[in-house]
């Protein structure tokens, strides 16, 4: 048995969502002893080089910050050797090779965002909002050789609620997130984990999480109002779904439905030019309350419609 702070770590991650868990380690005292990211990458009008959050956080803590651009690079897998880590944590990364993964003694593990082995992949907290379920969660588990399928440690489960979107769930899960690492870590420190096979778990409809493509947020007026007032929901704000209207194209924020019998043909919409503006779903009407036309500012339905005429 060690002490949570004896153990010398080493943080894979990228983005905002990982910087929570990196803030939790570190916060709590963990020895922190470098971090693996992305390289900086040209970004905006004027691509001027940008550093991942995760590197930005790091640099703030003066923490060891290590950007290979392969990470089979002999170099880099050197330098990373000479760390001496007893522990990888890997929190939103790529997929690592096994030479990286099954360097330090206590492994390397994760933290997904969904209650595995549900939602395997990249985009589990999408895919749970737009599958309309009520409850996800965070996973810590090892890293084996199939994505997302290794040995469960810890879980936490987390309601979904109706008003939620993209946004709202995944500053939750990112912040459980952080906090089952750290019980995690303390929990593999003490030696008083159990790994618990993926296997051996009740799943008997497996659902997965692929990343999200620009064809997944078309809005396909065929399918009923309450899947696609989900999808909406499991889209925004980022990237956001997406309609025709008339020739232009908008992306919308926010909805509702209305399970009634319209008579009238998916996608066929309807609006009083004021107030509301409605398409025809297969079983009812989805009102778009919060939406972008191209080129244009995000707004209320009210506020578009004022400056939006439709034939």
């Amino acid at each position: 048995m060690r002490s949570f702070q004896d153990l010398r770590i080493v943080f894979f991650g990228t983005p905002d969502f990982a910087v929570a868990s990196l803030a939790a380690l570190v916060e709590a005292g963990a020895n922190v002893v470098a971090v693996v990211t992305a390289p900086d990458k040209p970004a905006g009008r004027g691509k001027q080089m940008h550093s991942p959050a995760v590197k930005v956080y790091a640099d703030s803590k003066e923490i060891a910050v290590l950007q290979p651009p392969k990470l089979k690079n002999e170099e880099f897998l050197a330098e990373l050797k000479s760390l001496n880590a007893d522990l990888h944590v890997v929190v939103a990364f790529r997929m690592l090779p096994e030479v990286i993964w099954n360097m330090p003694p206590l492994g390397t593990i994760n933290v997904h965002a969904s209650l595995l082995p549900q939602y395997r992949g990249a985009a589990p907290i999408n895919w749970a909002i737009i599958n309309g379920e009520t409850e996800t969660g965070v996973t810590t588990f090892k890293l084996q050789h199939e994505i997302d399928t290794g040995n469960v440690l810890l879980q936490h489960k987390e309601t979904i609620l109706p008003e939620d979107n993209i946004g709202t769930l995944y500053e939750k899960l990112m912040n459980a997130g952080a906090k089952l690492l750290i019980e995690t870590v303390k929990g593999l420190a003490e030696g008083s984990l159990k790994e618990m096979p993926q296997t051996e778990m009740n799943a008997a409809t497996l659902k997965h999480a692929p990343k999200i493509f620009k064809e997944d947020t078309y809005i396909n007026w065929n399918n009923t109002a309450e899947s696609i007032h989900n999808l909406i929901r499991g889209m925004s704000p980022h990237p956001a779904a997406y309609s025709d209207l008339g020739d232009k194209i908008v992306k919308v924020y926010q909805s509702h439905f209305e399970n009634v019998e319209t008579g009238l043909t998916p996608g066929t919409f309807d609006t009083d030019h004021k107030t509301y503006l409605r398409f025809a779903a297969s079983d009812g009407w989805l009102y778009f309350d919060e939406l972008q036309q191209e080129g244009k500012k995000r707004m209320n339905v009210a506020d578009f419609l004022r400056g939006f005429r439709i034939a």
